[in-house]
């Protein structure tokens, strides 16, 4: 997969900033709802860090090396510089569970798709303020950090 189809397939993905609703969250809701129901489930989360690994992994080799991590940070940069009024407060604890620091488990410098998708328990656990399995804009704002 080249560089300019991640980018291409990034971009379908996102939408535009000024659709982005003034609900905390608002961001992170409409790219992880994958049935559209206002809420995003761990099942969710997890088949989606599946596709986003599967977008990333340019030599399709099931591990994310440093320089794809590299194109998956500037990507998720982009992306919080282009949509940051629809993050919200606790930003840094959704950005921090996409990190090659949180997801490579074994330490070796690459990120594995098993390593990917099975720490997406911990991340949900991590952004999943009231404990009740399911990601709302509730989980965001000020009291959120």
């Amino acid at each position: 997969m080249t560089k300019l189809t991640v980018i291409a397939m990034c971009a379908a993905l996102i939408p535009l900033a000024a659709l982005a609703q003034e609900t905390p969250g608002s961001h992170f809701i409409e790219n992880w709802d994958l049935d559209g129901n206002g809420s995003v489930s761990s099942e969710e989360i997890t088949e989606r860090r599946g596709d986003i690994f599967v977008m990333f992994d340019q030599d399709e080799d099931g591990m994310l090396s440093g320089e794809e991590y590299v194109l998956f940070d500037e990507t998720r940069a982009a992306d919080m510089e282009n949509n940051a009024g629809g993050h919200g407060k606790g930003g840094g604890r959704m950005q921090e569970g996409l990190t090659l620091a949180f997801n490579d488990i074994n330490t070796d410098g690459n990120v594995s798709k098993e390593e990917f998708v099975s720490n997406s328990a911990a991340w949900v656990a991590q952004i999943d303020r009231n404990g009740d399995g399911m990601i709302t804009s509730a989980d965001f704002g000020p009291q959120s950090n």
